[in-house]
């Protein structure tokens, strides 16, 4: 399969969306057409582009309802891309997440001195700032690929312990953003303002969070006392 045009994907904020609400889950299509202020048509012909492009792949599957099986969705996907736009350099690549880590990178990160070197020089010095940007890389992929392994491991504890939706959504973004106004998740979750605060009260059970003036974070301080609590006990 070719490398999808990420960049054409992600150029359009309904489809952006829709992969935020995959990120958590997998999704039937009229779960993500209820969480998109767009019709169904037009959630039905995002998901068709991202599917023919190798993002999305879709599965049908029985459930405890009456009916015919639903259509469900996955992300097919597991990359990070990085990309360079400047009036010198335009570039982009992708990062397989899959596979092992690859250990520890001494990356040097000084800036060359260029005023008085000639042209043989120049390249020369490029050429070692490549080889510093493939270790900033593979530096990152492994990054990338450690939070991708922890946060499926705390979708499935949170969903096997607590088995909430909505309170998993919420601390999947202030995970992946780091805080969040009532507004933005309303907006993003499709959910009126009250019932945002309701459930991130009720994720503050698990979670210690911080619900302030309209804007939602873990507390990172709580978080680590309490975890260092739990260490301390028998």
């Amino acid at each position: 399969m070719t490398e999808p045009d990420i960049f054409y994907i992600l150029g359009n904020k309904v489809r952006r969306d829709l992969l935020s609400h995959l990120t958590c889950t997998e999704c039937y299509f009229s779960f993500l057409s209820s969480k998109v202020s767009v019709s169904s048509t037009a959630v039905a012909k995002h998901l068709k582009i991202m599917e023919r492009q190798g993002i999305l792949k879709s599965h049908e599957k029985e459930g405890p309802f009456i009916g015919p099986a639903r259509k469900y969705y996955d992300i097919a996907i597991s990359r990070t891309y990085v990309a360079t736009v400047t009036p010198n350099v335009f570039w982009y690549h992708g990062l397989d997440l899959t596979g092992p880590n690859e250990g520890t990178f001494n990356i040097e990160v000084s800036l060359p001195e260029t005023e008085d070197s000639d042209l043989t020089e120049l390249v020369t010095q490029f050429l070692h700032l490549n080889k510093e940007l493939n270790k900033v890389l593979q530096a990152l992929r492994s990054v990338e690929h450690g939070r991708d392994v922890l946060m499926s491991q705390i979708k499935e504890r949170y969903l096997r312990e607590i088995g909430d939706m909505t309170q998993l959504a919420i601390l999947h973004y202030l995970l992946i953003e780091g805080t969040a106004t009532v507004d933005e998740l309303s907006d993003r979750l499709n959910l009126k303002e009250r019932e945002v605060v309701a459930k991130a009260e009720e994720l503050g059970r698990f979670i210690p969070l911080r619900i302030k003036d309209g804007v939602i974070e873990i507390d990172s301080e709580r978080l680590q006392s309490e975890g260092e609590g739990d260490g301390g006990e028998d």
